[in-house]
């Protein structure tokens, strides 16, 4: 995809710069809703063998999850090359190449319990760079029935430990120092709420918010959904972006699949496995 007429105005990059997300109001085509729908739907009848249950409990309404599975899934990919997020991150973040990291989906069945822990993207990735996340709702949702994003902690300069979404909410690895980043354990979020600013919108459908790969975000209550909610996630990294090997906490299945084929420290993140979405002519 090349430079076409921006699709951003000023204030909504001003926005994602200095508070870490942006809302982005009608963005995205009904048709691309209901193609991502059917994408999810194909995932669940023939799931990768990442696909899993945040939920512990047997037999009871599910949060499920499947994450880079957009060379499997007809619709994923169509959506990945073809729609507007592509060149929308390259406004966001003044980038003139815009690559693939990844792409999931999570969905929580009416009546599940489960809930997103508080913790941020960055960690969970064996990379260093300018990177941003799509959060796509496939049903009209209001704001307690989404997360939150913690205002300006993309600017903390801070590294957490990952959090597994899997009831319980277990911090993996300690505290530690890899490649020269410190990673903490994350903050209390829930027990301080009045410490910070959060960021949360309704959205009608072709809404969606982007945020930085740093912002802390996660559920804020645990609001039992009366309908099954989808949504749709998208990794993508500026032309800066390179392979940073960090602590045994990152996805295994993804480092070993990066292993295999042929990345190493310090390589750039394009190439096979991560395909370039959008490409400045000037």
């Amino acid at each position: 995809m090349n430079n076409m007429n921006k699709i951003l105005t000023q204030d909504e990059v001003k926005k994602f710069r200095e508070d870490g997300a942006v809302y982005l109001k009608n963005k995205f085509d009904i048709q691309w809703i209901n193609k991502l729908k059917t994408g999810i739907e194909r995932d669940i009848a023939n799931p990768s063998p990442r696909f899993k249950s945040h939920t512990v409990e047997k037999g009871v309404p599910a949060y499920l999850e499947d994450y880079w599975t957009w060379h499997l899934v007809p619709e994923f990919k169509d959506f990945v090359y073809n729609s507007p997020y592509a060149q929308i991150a390259s406004e966001l973040m003044s980038a003139k190449k815009i690559n693939l990291v990844m792409d999931n989906w999570f969905l929580r069945e009416a009546g599940s319990k489960s809930s997103t822990p508080f913790h941020h993207d960055i960690s969970y990735f064996d990379m260093d760079g300018t990177m941003c996340v799509l959060w796509l709702p496939l049903q009209a949702t209001k704001k307690n029935e989404g997360v939150v994003w913690v205002k300006g902690s993309h600017l903390w300069n801070k590294f957490f430990l990952r959090v597994l979404f899997k009831d319980g909410h277990k911090v993996e690895g300690n505290e530690c120092i890899v490649n020269g980043k410190k990673y903490e354990l994350p903050p209390d979020i829930l027990g301080n709420k009045d410490k910070y600013e959060f960021l949360q919108w309704d959205c009608e459908l072709g809404d969606a918010v982007v945020f930085d790969m740093r912002t802390l975000h996660g559920s804020l209550n645990e609001i039992v959904p009366d309908k099954t909610l989808s949504r749709y996630t998208l990794r993508v990294a500026k032309e800066d972006t390179k392979i940073s090997y960090d602590g045994d906490w990152t996805s295994f299945n993804y480092r070993k699949a990066m292993q295999e084929a042929g990345y190493k420290n310090e390589d750039l993140v394009e190439g096979d496995m991560f395909p370039t979405l959008f490409q400045a002519t000037n």
